[in-house]
């Protein structure tokens, strides 16, 4: 019935979180390959130590949690022997991943025999926190790829890592499970139930499954699952029901088992289990990140999405044998599609912020009148907006996590739609009906269903397969000019990417569509002559089917000077083609000689980003009792698949205080090249910056020796990045010029994190003068070992002319960057720094800095501080206590209050960047 037969006797030991597992595999050689090496998977070893592919996938994602957690709590698979039908020890070893193993028979498989192994191993569970399987906290159990099994043989073997991507792949199998537990638990498995009996406090239950590619359970010791019979199928299910009426979550479930019935084919077995960490793994975005609190839907909607979701991924991944590593999309693109058609005839009115759309001042938002799958091209384009996207056929261990989690699948799903929109009527539709029947529980790959799908339709569609799914061209069709001629409209259209989709093209009147037709795709520009029909304007996919990179250039009217009308609104709103945008927003900011600014914003950046930017930032400070504020203007060009991905430019002007009733103002022109790796899950990143920073400034007349107030800095500055959250490298290279001086200086940063969970901060700073021709005695542009004077203004400091109080406490780590302060803290020839730091537990560190200044008239002096750093939020909240320094005993010296120094970030956009990072 399946390609091999899999015999599991197994005990659960809850006070080691242990399984004793005897096992035998029957493995049936199908292929027409001589087979001398036998490969298993081993997944449950994945989390054996901080350096298998699981580990470093955490790591690359900055979850940290699984490198400081004990070894016990890891858990880990003891393989004590694997031996043939006799019983006789055969060689096997480990990869270097540690969760394959790879064993030799004694003899070759020839093609159509089979081959007995058998096995003695132990798998300690690890702690459910990291990937939400294994043991909980109550006691309980999900388990999850905790057995071996041979992994996939078809024309080569298909064996790959567990990365926590859900794409465990093992071929279909006979699976029969004696599972031995304290009778206190609750067993819950996709499997029939053949038999259970308890015995001296311990329950027995037998299993048995008939071409399963995966067996999880769930051990609970009170009933976690509820139990809803449909006309054809056994729903178990423990996804959160939100308070919801019984006989209306029947129903519901009842309609989506009959409607993935009618748009796939009948489900094979008859249970399924639906679990909440299943939908946890791929949940509904948008409404899992809503508080409990908040309901915007109505009753039972949130469920039935839910439900929806989980159970179509449940149904589609226990039926079609794709490799799901390197096919997912095709598995994803279904689930969206299948998701987006029974929203669309369920639920065609409801909004993506649900009840929240009839709320006053809420509802003439445009987001606010989006409909719900409106969320899937969206969230597909913020992906391609940010210069992230990845072709569809990307190994899912390629992708980066946004794109992993959510863009992919939902540019699938949405290309689906727009595949069906195309070849029109039912053919995708039966396609999909085919291709399901005819390899439900077969190995199949995505080649089988372009096939069907091409059979079904006269129309062309490489392009779909070509260009749509394997590579990340982005559609983007502008129509440049309208002629009217007689009772008909010439439309020139251009295409502004190298691709040939097709498209919708609409003749408008008003709010009501005249004419349409789909349009071949071409590149560059064609003229096109449709029938006027008394239009006034024509569109571009007027219905948005098109997941198109650019929709602010698919309206144009037949007449008229003003294309699209202005629209204000307050605060951020979606992004809405048929306007000019522009939005407002309250700001608020603080620093002590302008206190509490309060202003408004007014801006052109929507929810996704946008090539072009502006932002004009008016505010009034209640100490200064003036106007302060500023502006900007930056472009940006995003070059696709290539290692210099970004051209980005712009200028701005700030003006504030920098000390009481006394006024800067900044000019600053400057440009970008950014560099990085083709390959988008590394880090590394290189940019080239160039600068020119023009000061104007009020002098102070109580300084004694006056400082330039004036002045131009040009400054070139290379940067290379490296960051992640084992190992952390970044250098800085610059030069500055200006009337009075030259400098050169270099940054080095390096944060190593050893398995052992010690942390080393390493930072070199070293500066010097090419030229310094202010005789002033001022320091104004000198080299500082612990405060810059920051004289091209780009510190977020809250006192900047502060030399005591509170503000002046506060520290930013540039140039020198000491904690302490000390007599000579300038360098106006050159200056060598060294910063490290470790941790002495958990998140207090002792720091130590030492370096060597070097002055006109003084010569070279040697300094050096230490004391305790506690780093609650790194780089953005933390405090330093100094405790010996050059300066002796700190806390024996007087105000040793005021040399505890802090770092504080309130910057919304800088505190962002630290959520946002897992993420891309």
């Amino acid at each position: 019935m399946a390609q091999h037969d899999l015999h599991i006797d197994v005990k659960l030991e809850t006070k080691e979180h242990l399984l004793q597992i005897r096992q035998k595999i029957v493995y049936k050689n199908t292929s027409e390959n001589t087979l001398d090496t036998i490969y298993f998977l081993d997944w449950a070893n994945a989390f054996s130590k901080k350096t298998t592919p699981l580990a470093k996938r955490f790591t690359d994602n900055f979850q940290s949690q699984f490198h400081f957690e004990r070894s016990h709590k890891r858990g880990k698979t003891i393989v004590h022997s694997i031996s043939n039908e006799e019983l006789n020890n055969l060689h096997w070893e480990r990869g270097k991943e540690r969760d394959i193993l790879k064993a030799t028979p004694h003899k070759p498989i020839k093609p159509g025999e089979s081959y007995t192994f058998n096995l003695v191993y132990e798998v300690k569970l690890p702690d459910s926190k990291f990937t939400r399987y294994g043991h909980l906290k109550n006691g309980d159990y999900n388990l999850r790829y905790w057995f071996i099994t041979p992994a996939v043989f078809n024309e080569d073997w298909k064996h790959f890592s567990h990365k926590n991507l859900d794409d465990f792949y093992m071929p279909l199998s006979n699976i029969n499970i004696n599972f031995k537990t304290p009778d206190y638990f609750h067993l819950t498995s996709q499997l029939d139930v053949l038999s259970q009996r308890k015995e001296n406090g311990f329950k027995n239950t037998q299993l048995f499954g008939i071409k399963r590619n995966a067996a999880t359970i769930y051990l609970n010791q009170e009933p976690a699952f509820e139990v809803i019979i449909t006309d054809d199928l056994e729903v178990h299910t423990s996804i959160d029901d939100k308070g919801l009426y019984p006989p209306l979550k029947a129903i519901q479930i009842d309609r989506i088992i009959k409607y993935l019935e009618q748009e796939l084919g009948p489900y094979p077995f008859k249970k399924m289990v639906v679990s909440n960490e299943d939908y946890l793994q791929n949940p509904a975005w948008g409404l899992n990140q809503l508080p409990n609190f908040i309901r915007p839907f109505p009753d039972g909607f949130q469920y039935d999405i839910e439900q929806l979701k989980t159970i179509t991924g449940v149904y589609i991944k226990n039926t079609i044998q794709i490799n799901p590593r390197e096919e997912h999309w095709l598995l994803s693109a279904l689930q969206i599609y299948l998701i987006k058609k029974y929203t669309d005839r369920y639920y065609p009115d409801m909004k993506i912020v649900g009840n929240l759309s009839k709320v006053w001042g809420l509802r003439w938002f445009h987001g606010a009148q989006l409909n719900f799958n409106d969320q899937y091209p969206l969230l597909h384009l913020n992906s391609a907006r940010l210069n992230i996207d990845q072709p569809l056929t990307t190994s899912r261990d390629s992708l980066i996590k946004f794109n992993a989690e959510i863009a992919s699948g939902y540019k699938g799903g949405v290309g689906l739609n727009y595949l069906e929109n195309y070849l029109g009527g039912e053919t995708l539709s039966k396609s999909i009906q085919e291709f399901y029947n005819q390899y439900a529980l077969k190995s199949t790959s995505v080649s089988s269903f372009e096939t069907i799908l091409k059979s079904n339709t006269q129309k062309n569609i490489n392009w779909f397969f070509e260009e749509f799914v394997s590579t990340n061209k982005k559609l983007d069709y502008k129509i440049k000019k309208i002629e009217p001629s007689d009772d008909s409209l010439k439309v020139t259209i251009k295409n502004r990417r190298e691709n040939a989709m097709p498209f919708p093209l609409f003749g408008m009147y008003k709010k009501n569509i005249v004419h349409t037709q789909w349009q071949e795709g071409f590149d560059s520009t064609q003229t096109i002559t449709i029938p006027a029909y008394g239009a006034d304007r024509v569109a571009i996919d007027y219905h948005q089917i098109l997941p198109e990179f650019n929709k602010r250039n698919n309206y144009k009217k037949t007449s008229g000077l003003f294309n699209k009308p202005i629209q204000v609104r307050v605060l951020q709103d979606v992004e809405d083609p048929e306007y000019h945008q522009l939005f407002v927003i309250p700001i608020f900011e603080y620093n002590l000689y302008d206190g509490l600014t309060i202003g408004s914003r007014l801006y052109n950046k929507t929810v996704l980003a946008k090539n072009f930017l502006f932002k004009l930032d008016p505010q009034f400070g209640f100490t200064s009792k003036t106007f302060v504020g500023g502006g900007s203007l930056r472009y940006f060009h995003d070059f696709e698949n290539k290692k210099m991905y970004s051209l980005r430019f712009g200028t701005s002007y700030n003006r504030f205080s920098y000390n009481t009733d006394l006024f800067y103002n900044k000019f600053n022109f400057w440009s970008t090249l950014a560099f990085r790796e083709k390959n988008l899950r590394s880090n590394k990143r290189r940019f080239i910056n160039l600068r020119n920073v023009y000061v104007k400034r009020d002098i102070d007349l109580d300084v004694v020796i006056p400082e330039e107030p004036n002045y131009n800095v040009i400054n070139f500055q290379y940067v290379y990045a490296n960051v992640n959250l084992i190992d952390h490298f970044t250098y800085k290279l610059d030069y500055e010029l200006a009337d009075k001086f030259q400098k050169i200086y270099a940054t080095i940063q390096y944060r190593k994190l050893f398995l052992n969970n010690r942390q080393l901060n390493l930072r070199l700073f070293a500066g010097a003068f090419l030229k310094n021709n202010d005789r002033s005695g001022s320091d104004y542009f000198s080299f500082a070992l612990d405060r810059p004077t920051d004289y091209m203004f780009d510190y977020n400091y809250y006192g900047r002319s502060e030399s005591t109080g509170l503000f002046s406490q506060q520290l930013i780590i540039a140039e020198g960057g000491f904690k302490s302060k000390f007599e000579t803290p300038f360098a106006n020839r050159w200056i060598l720094t060294l910063n490290s730091s470790t941790n002495i537990w958990r998140w207090i560190y002792a720091y130590g800095d030492v370096g060597m200044v070097n002055n006109r008239g003084l010569g070279t002096q040697t300094f050096f501080d230490t004391g305790v750093r506690l780093n609650l939020v790194a780089d953005y909240f933390e405090l330093y206590f100094p405790l010996y320094t050059s300066n002796g005993w700190e806390p024996g010296l007087d105000r040793y209050d005021q040399k505890i120094r802090f770092i504080v970030t309130l910057n919304p956009e800088t505190l962002f960047r630290l959520f946002t990072r897992r993420w891309y």
